[in-house]
């Protein structure tokens, strides 16, 4: 079974105008750490959470890829509400796409497991 990273934790602060995004993912018996900071509007949030999850997915890969959110969205998909990330990579030719259910009406949360699911073949490649 190939190793791949999961959502540990997530924090979110906002003082001012300003939120700071992070997103902790757990790597085997290692954490690392992704940060985002933006604005505090409500729409701007899955953009701070995609970048969050991909600067903590570039420490894992310690320098081997640099990974650029190109798109992130939420929709509805039959009864469901789903999250979609579109990523592009240093080392992958087209985009790596990835979507999560949302639950618990948690779409941040969603948004950086559509991230994960998006990366995580290429990840098991590049490593």
């Amino acid at each position: 079974m190939k190793l791949r990273p999961a959502l540990a934790q997530f924090e979110e602060v906002t003082e001012g105008d300003e939120t700071r995004v992070k997103v902790i993912l757990a790597w085997g018996e290692e954490i690392h750490e992704g940060t985002s900071v933006g604005s505090v509007s409500l729409s701007a949030r899955p953009r701070l959470v995609g970048e969050a999850t991909l600067r903590a997915v570039e420490s894992i890969a310690a320098g081997k890829l640099h990974l650029d959110l190109a798109a992130v969205a939420t929709t509805d998909l039959g009864a469901s509400r789903i999250a979609i990330a579109q990523v592009h990579s240093s080392t992958a030719p087209g985009a790596l796409v990835g979507s999560a259910v949302i639950h618990e009406n948690s779409p941040e949360k969603a948004t950086a497991r559509a991230v994960l699911d998006a990366i995580n073949r290429h990840l098991e490649a590049t490593l």
